[in-house]
């Protein structure tokens, strides 16, 4: 069940939302989150947890597609980014000279609390800032370009140094085009986590839809998930080989009346990295408006 509410602050519109679902407490939300709508001055937000309204989490994957991304359900369910995440996230929406600004800042989340509400000591992480821009092409009419990078300042500790870790640090990229009836899209992306012996990951994805009628649109996809087997804690690096997740997807969805009947079929080769090992996924959705 999801609440919300809106009202005028005297200096924007402020909304706060709420979502409950059936096995969660009033005191445990799967997304709560307020913004407050500056009007031209652009959006402020405040993520609770769930939302995913900023930064490259909220643009990590804007392909084209007539249901979900390629990625959903199956394989590693991975697209290569690493955001900022969807948990006390102070984010800024903004459109400046037709560029658009999503950006957030999010602190320390664990280890031992400081007075500030900071965390410091052995086993604290860094404060991570999160930016993503996009515009369209002048005079090239349906180009979209879009972009962001995350950063997260690891100072996480142990006792000895030794497994201490590095920065973590993550960037996506669109190239999107639209004419007419199809729209296409092509998309890059790469995170390298600060945990020793950590893989990182490199993407490409494309996809392809089309609106056939007014009812019908139909979409396919490919994603292509390189799990770097490189070490990148402090100790001497030791190399092994990296392996590519493959996903495909085609999806679908029909609209007659007020009901929206929506699918996907995808299939990935080796899953997370792991040699010759398959994963399948078929979902169906029915949306009913009143």
């Amino acid at each position: 069940m999801k609440f919300s509410g809106s009202g005028d602050v005297g200096f924007g519109t402020a909304t706060i939302v709420r979502t409950l679902r059936d096995n969660q407490s009033a005191a445990s939300y799967s997304s709560a989150y307020t913004t407050l709508d500056l009007g031209d001055m652009g959006v402020l937000s405040f993520d609770t947890t769930g939302g995913g309204l900023v930064g490259t989490a909220a643009n990590d994957d804007l392909l084209p597609s007539a249901y979900e991304e390629v990625w959903h359900g199956v394989g590693s369910t991975a697209n290569g980014t690493t955001g900022i995440g969807a948990k006390n996230v102070l984010g800024y929406r903004g459109t400046f000279a037709g560029v658009n600004l999503s950006a957030g800042y999010s602190k320390a989340n664990t280890g031992t609390a400081s007075g500030d509400g900071g965390n410091t000591g052995v086993g604290s992480n860094g404060s991570t800032f999160d930016w993503n821009l996009s515009t369209t092409v002048p005079g090239v009419e349906g180009l979209t370009l879009s972009g962001g990078v995350a950063h997260t300042d690891s100072n996480q500790m142990t006792s000895d140094h030794v497994n201490d870790t590095l920065d973590t640090k993550s960037w996506t990229g669109h190239i999107l085009y639209s004419v007419g009836a199809t729209s296409m899209g092509y998309r890059m992306a790469e995170s390298q986590v600060g945990t020793t012996a950590g893989a990182g990951n490199n993407a490409e994805a494309y996809s392809i839809a089309y609106n056939v009628n007014d009812s019908l649109t139909i979409s396919y996809a490919e994603q292509d998930l390189e799990f770097d087997k490189l070490r990148v804690g402090i100790l001497t690096a030791t190399k092994a080989i990296d392996v590519t997740e493959n996903v495909k997807a085609v999806n679908a969805a029909y609209t007659v009346g007020a009901a929206t009947v929506r699918g996907t079929i995808s299939t990935s080769d080796n899953v997370g990295g792991v040699t010759a090992v398959k994963d399948e996924h078929m979902e169906v959705s029915l949306v009913l408006a009143f």
